[in-house]
């Protein structure tokens, strides 16, 4: 194999592909990229962990077509460390391969592309595609309240399943995530194609390395789906996941529909106020409560270690007065995906669950589950 690359075009490509390969492999080979040269002057980079899989395709100058795998963190290292503007020559023979851009000279050891392991596909049954925007949306106001605890491994993804929704919204695609203590869920309009799709879960590094993808696709990203794997096409990469193989609880039984205290308030007061007096909170509870009067809501930590804050913040509340707490980060992170300038904040009472969002049309729903304080 013998071609010519672009330092710029190496790097990008070589940054989305090696991010999926771990650090600390029991088989050599999962260390490595694959690197196919094809006659038609592209260069096919690909590396995978088994579960994860991503193939990237770009221009380069193909000398002599053939393929080899090599480190890829190795790799990308030196490109990384190549001199802005070079042209980079890769040339791979006899479990070798020779590196050479300007002055600078690497040579590598390689593994035979014939042991790189594939994700077998198998049948992808639906398919649709959504606009790069929408599952950025979808990613950025769900993907914080996935879980990060492995036992409860079905809720280490974001959930996506459709419904036939009601006669505002008609047919739905949904996608939701939650840990226990919050949940995101955002609606989007059912896409053409996804009518049989089956209910999944996408995995937790599956979303972050198709969020960082879709930074650079503009127009629609196209999914295929089965109840087992999942394959996102953007441009010029594709990315194909299993999927946990698990339940997701029904997290419909958990949005309050009875909360009848309403607040109304300003989520960046809201965010700035929490965020203050937070600084003193303990880092075990980070517990914030939050004493609501009419029109008068004093947000207050008590630390045993540091003392007490307190701080007024304006909104709008004509309901009864109580008191209630939450986990500031848990608040924060969920005001931090608000964009509008006024949220709904539906509370019962200091055991139940609170829902969030920013209006009954808001296509992003949030639940937090209040703590003692």
């Amino acid at each position: 194999m013998k071609a010519t690359i672009e330092r710029t075009i190496l790097l990008k490509s070589l940054s989305h592909v090696q991010s999926v390969v771990e650090r600390r492999n029991t088989i050599p080979i999962l260390s490595n990229v694959l690197i196919e040269a094809a006659a038609d002057g592209t260069l096919k980079l690909m590396a995978t962990d088994l579960d994860l899989q991503v193939v990237e395709t770009v221009a380069a100058a193909v000398d002599q077509p053939g393929a080899t795998t090599v480190s890829a963190h190795t790799l990308f290292d030196i490109a990384r460390k190549l001199p802005e503007g070079s042209q980079v020559q890769l040339t791979a023979a006899d479990g070798k391969m020779l590196i050479v851009a300007g002055r600078a000279r690497f040579n590598l050891s390689t593994l035979p592309r014939d042991d790189f392991p594939m994700i077998a596909e198998g049948d992808l049954p639906t398919k649709f595609a959504l606009p790069a925007d929408t599952l950025k949306q979808i990613i950025d106001k769900t993907r914080f309240a996935i879980s990060t605890e492995e036992t409860r491994y079905y809720l280490n993804g974001i959930f996506l399943h459709v419904t036939d929704g009601d006669s505002t919204t008609g047919p739905v695609l949904k996608a939701a995530a939650t840990d226990g203590h919050r949940l995101a869920r955002v609606t989007v309009p059912r896409p053409a194609g996804a009518e049989a799709m089956p209910d999944v879960i996408v995995p937790r590094k599956c979303i972050a390395e198709l969020r960082k993808l879709l930074d650079e696709v503009d127009g629609d990203v196209e999914i295929t789906l089965s109840p087992t794997k999942i394959r996102f096409g953007l441009n010029h990469a594709i990315l194909t996941s299993k999927l946990i193989d698990g339940t997701f609880p029904d997290y419909s039984r958990v949005i309050p529909t009875a909360n009848d205290k309403l607040l109304k308030i300003d989520p960046k007061s809201f965010m700035q106020g929490v965020d203050r007096v937070a600084t003193i909170a303990s880092e075990k509870t980070r517990a914030v409560k939050m004493a609501l009067d009419r029109d008068k809501i004093t947000l207050s930590v008590t630390s045993p270690e540091n003392g007490t804050a307190a701080e007024e913040v304006p909104g709008e509340y004509t309901a009864s007065g109580f008191e209630i707490g939450f986990n500031a980060r848990y608040l924060l992170d969920i005001l931090g995906q608000v964009d509008g300038d006024m949220i709904e904040v539906h509370l019962a009472d200091a055991a139940a669950p609170t829902l969030i969002r920013e209006n009954d049309t808001s296509s992003a729903l949030y639940v937090l589950m209040p703590m003692r304080v």
